[in-house]
């Protein structure tokens, strides 16, 4: 038996025990249908929407009431969580959860993303296909690039420039590198406007930079600039930290696969893919992507029902001896900076090899 509930992702490519794996995940999703959790929630997201949308405006209206005061700091730390949820909002429109019609989803994407926390919606989606077609693939998913930090011993080995600099000690530097990530989700986005295959660049251009144009009006009206840039910084990097902590546990620490090696469908998204346990504070602080190996076999699933199709997964796993790692929250941190040490091995032996005698 291969299912691991704690401890270490040691999971490696496995067939199943009858069949043909096609129709392995084919029987997996009939079950989850039958059990009706393709079903869209229109009312479910409809006050989700609302509630955050609230919030957002809330947050906004708090920081313009406490105004030039040191407490605008803590309105920082409210707007980088509101943000965050803003961005699952986002993300479940993007996998078409919430609306049946593409340009809805497109619309409400673009509004949410854009204009609400000025990250690139078109951008994101692209990235967020190709990630969710080949997770955790070298050559194939874009989060595993190594572009600053490396993924494994053998991109650890290939690394030049600053992965190779910062890969020696990319554990402990992972989570300070993640007050980045609001920043660079907006460099991001504008610098995908230069790509003429981006659909609706103009609007995408329009919305981005309204919601830059905004932002700063608002902080600059409303803060000496001292005080406004204080708060800018807190805000983004509060964000960032919230958002990659978010995303880090789902599959950070889990397999890389390179080359050929893809498994199924079904194989390749379990194991690669880590659940985090918890309750309803869980889910919503994580917006349901704790429930990762369901949300990427099943991606247009409503977030909602991804607690219910966990049992019915983690069964059927059992069944066809397929790993499937469920963990708490703080283990799967612990497990993703294990890993991204071991990553860098290569370049600590590398750093503290002799050099050539002269």
């Amino acid at each position: 038996m291969s299912v691991h509930t704690t401890g270490e992702p040691t999971v490696v490519q496995q067939r199943g025990e009858s069949g043909t794996a096609g129709s392995d995940f084919s029987r997996l999703s009939k079950a989850i249908t039958a059990a009706g959790l393709m079903r869209r929630r229109p009312w479910y997201y409809a006050v989700r929407m609302s509630l955050v949308a609230l919030s957002y405006g809330a947050a906004w209206a708090v920081f313009a009431v406490v105004g030039n005061s040191w407490w605008t700091l803590a309105v920082a730390a409210l707007l980088a969580v509101v943000f965050g949820q803003v961005a699952l909002v986002a993300h479940d429109v993007g996998h078409r959860q919430v609306f049946r019609l593409r340009k809805a989803s497109e619309r409400t994407g673009r509004i949410a993303g854009n204009l609400g926390i000025g990250m690139g919606y078109g951008w994101w989606q692209d990235k967020h296909s190709r990630h969710h077609a080949n997770p955790n693939h070298e050559e194939l998913d874009p989060d595993v690039n190594p572009d600053i930090f490396v993924w494994s011993q053998a991109q650890a080995r290939e690394a030049t420039g600053l992965p190779k600099f910062i890969g020696r000690l990319q554990a402990y530097l992972f989570f300070p590198l993640l007050t980045l990530e609001g920043f660079n989700l907006h460099v991001a986005g504008v610098r995908a406007l230069a790509d003429r295959t981006l659909k609706q660049r103009r609007k995408e251009g329009f919305l981005l930079f309204a919601h830059f144009a905004l932002y700063l009006g608002a902080l600059f009206v409303v803060l000496p600039p001292g005080k406004a840039v204080l708060f800018l910084v807190v805000h983004q990097c509060l964000f960032g930290l919230y958002l990659g902590s978010i995303f880090a546990p789902n599959h950070k620490g889990m397999p890389t696969l390179t080359g050929e090696d893809r498994p199924d469908f079904l194989r390749r998204q379990v194991l690669t893919s880590r659940n985090v346990r918890g309750g309803w504070f869980t889910d919503l602080v994580l917006g349901g992507l704790n429930y990762q190996i369901e949300h990427h076999l099943f991606p247009s699933m409503p977030s909602p029902h991804l607690r219910k199709a966990q049992p019915i997964v983690a069964r059927f796993c059992q069944e066809h001896n397929i790993g499937y790692l469920e963990t708490g929250l703080i283990n799967s941190y612990r497990q993703a900076l294990k890993s991204l040490h071991d990553a860098g091995a290569p370049l600590r032996a590398a750093a503290a090899a002799p050099g050539p005698q002269g």
